[in-house]
């Protein structure tokens, strides 16, 4: 079947047809070792996470559920699971953690929901390390778009768009690695559109249903690639049309138009190229925070008698970070910690680490509860965000003196990058808690310059049994 032409196309037709043709067109090489390095960084997430005792009874608790043994990886555990259950599990284990990479403009978390959707639809088709390697490229090209397309505009209305969003994506990566026709493909999107979701509520608690949104959406994919196999169609139109994600999710009926311009730029405009890397272990918006406060430390030489912070904010981090600022002050669980602008200034300012340790355990700082209460925030509404996650702090010790910084753009960014030794350091570390140091070496050297996705499973499998840290 000849396509029509692009105009007359729909949104996820044009990705479609994108990610089909990436199977085998030519990607350049830069691209591709980024995206090697960002599905290492996703799979390092996902083996912490696995090792984390409230996070491995999760898992646990799913595979007792799903007992039947399938092709793909199941991070963390002995055996292989089914394509969707792997892709659920992995996607929520590499989110869990909020140390997964991130996309600033379009604030999609990419890896979390393309690595695990990617990698179970790969195994399914006993494909080859590059053949996954170019669905997380076409992944990430057209997810960072969609999010793009509407800025902010999915978590104005209280939506995260990487699940939101993830979900088509998804399909359309797993639809391309069964095989299926660009039909097929395009109806596989569209199923995926009614099995979209993700909201934001859990800020109101704390709770840590968050980390599901990723890996929903990739086990969605691989369901909705499944069902349109089997014969069930869906709209074409999930992305732009009247009902679809951009309109019902983020109010947004420009949108649709937005991302048509944006799609012209696949294939000669990378932008995996501008995701960034997370270097601490909780929400990105945060990060240049830290940043700013651990210059300070440094400038001040030892552990300062402050006595008043003043942290100037972006209003859309604000929502996140900030909102309501007493509940911020004094959270109640660690995974609550995690969106705590305050607390976890005060673990740098008390001149203790933001770590896996700190922000993955089950108890709370309360000198770092204490601290928050003497900081301070208010908006900032010139702000680049979400282009730049940027940080105005200033510190006010009890002896009168003030430290100011303006961090203007996150370490790990692409202005800022993370260099190759840094992340496999993070992979090293996070992967060594369930695999030692000799496993995690042999994972990143299947990961970085290997090609067989069976020697990778054989890597990526525990070698003794999970015991839960002292």
């Amino acid at each position: 079947m000849t396509p029509p032409a692009a105009g007359r196309r729909s949104l996820s037709a044009r990705a479609a047809l994108f990610a089909h043709e990436l199977v085998r067109a030519p990607i350049p090489a830069d691209v591709r070792r980024l995206a090697r390095l960002h599905v290492a960084d996703a799979i390092g997430v996902g083996l912490a996470a696995a090792g984390v005792p409230a996070h491995r009874r999760l898992l646990e608790t799913l595979q007792a559920q799903h007992p039947a043994p399938g092709p793909a990886t199941a991070l963390g555990l002995a055996g292989t699971r089914p394509p969707a259950v792997a892709a659920l599990m992995n996607g929520t284990s590499m989110h869990s953690l909020e140390f997964d990479d991130t996309h600033m403009g379009s604030i999609v978390h990419g890896s979390a929901v393309i690595v695990p959707a990617a990698l179970a639809a790969t195994q399914a088709a006993a494909g080859t390390l590059e053949s996954l390697i170019r669905l997380v490229v076409a992944g990430w090209e057209i997810l960072v778009r969609l999010g793009q397309a509407s800025p902010g505009g999915f978590q104005r209305r209280g939506f995260q768009v990487t699940s939101v969003g993830g979900a088509p994506v998804a399909a359309l990566l797993a639809a391309t690695a069964k095989g299926l026709s660009l039909d097929q493909t395009v109806a596989a999107a569209g199923i995926a559109g009614s099995q979209a979701g993700g909201i934001f509520e859990f800020l109101s608690n704390g709770s840590n249903v968050k980390a599901l949104h990723p890996g929903w959406a990739a086990h969605a994919g691989l369901w909705a690639a499944d069902l349109a196999q089997g014969g069930m169609t869906g709209p074409a139109t999930v992305l732009e049309g009247r009902y679809g994600l951009f309109n019902a999710y983020a109010a947004d009926d420009a949108a649709g138009a937005a991302m048509a311009g944006l799609l012209d730029g696949l294939g000669a405009e990378w932008r995996l190229r501008d995701a960034a890397f997370k270097l601490y272990p909780c929400c990105h918006y945060i990060h240049p925070y830290l940043e700013a406060a651990a210059s300070i430390m440094q400038e001040i030489g030892a552990e300062p008698a402050v006595a008043n912070v003043l942290c100037k904010v972006a209003p859309g981090a604000a929502l996140v970070i900030c909102e309501p600022w007493a509940a911020k002050q004094s959270p109640r669980s660690t995974n609550e910690a995690k969106y705590s602008l305050p607390y976890c200034l005060a673990r740098i300012l008390s001149g203790k680490p933001v770590d896996l340790d700190a922000m993955a355990g089950e108890r709370i700082d309360d000198d770092a509860v204490a601290l928050s209460r003497r900081i301070l925030w208010e908006p900032r509404p010139e702000s680049p965000f979400p282009e730049k996650f940027d940080a105005d702090l200033t510190v006010v010790l009890e002896d009168g003196r003030r430290f100011h910084r303006y961090i203007e753009q996150v370490a790990g960014s692409a202005e800022r990058p993370a260099s190759a030794d840094a992340i496999e350091r993070k992979f090293m570390a996070n992967a060594e808690r369930l695999l030692g140091e000799s496993g995690a070496g042999r994972a990143w050297s299947a990961l970085m310059s290997g090609d067989d996705l069976a020697a990778l499973q054989a890597a990526l499998t525990p070698r003794r049994e999970y015991a839960p840290p002292a």
